[in-house]
């Protein structure tokens, strides 16, 4: 199967948080980065996932906000910095590529506006901002 989703990411899963209706799977990928999906407990349990278990990140690029500070006192989940590597713009949307190490990227659709507010360009240090609620994942 081949998706359109540009950010796809393996990973291993390190914890497994259950609920009455959702649970949280916490997943370590490359660069010692660990990315957390907000799920229903059906979906833990029809892909049988646990820890140990190889899975597949999704995260589409426009539900990934970019911050250019330190991102204390927020709700979100996932904060994987990184340095921005090229900026995209057109139009009234850019398209952000922050490398995270280890050969590993991520890609962000955010507001033409947005990167000129924030003085993006490339070598600025960044953080992408992912509420575990936009992570999906797959059984691998």
């Amino acid at each position: 199967m081949v998706l359109s989703i540009r950010n796809q990411f393996t990973g291993i899963v390190s914890e497994v948080v259950h609920g009455s209706v959702m649970g949280t799977v916490a997943m370590e990928i490359s660069g010692g980065h660990t990315l957390t999906a907000t799920v229903t407990m059906d979906a833990i349990k029809e892909l049988g996932v646990g820890v140990g278990s190889p899975v597949a990140a999704l995260i589409k690029s426009t539900d990934i906000s970019v911050a250019i500070r330190e991102t204390a006192g927020l709700s979100i989940r996932n904060k994987l910095r990184g340095t921005l590597v090229d900026l995209d713009s057109g139009g009234a949307m850019s398209v952000a590529r922050i490398a995270l190490g280890e050969g590993l990227e991520i890609t962000a659709a955010i507001t033409r506006a947005a990167a000129e507010e924030l003085g993006l360009e490339p070598g600025v240090e960044v953080t992408a901002l992912i509420k575990s609620t936009e992570v999906s994942f797959a059984a691998v």
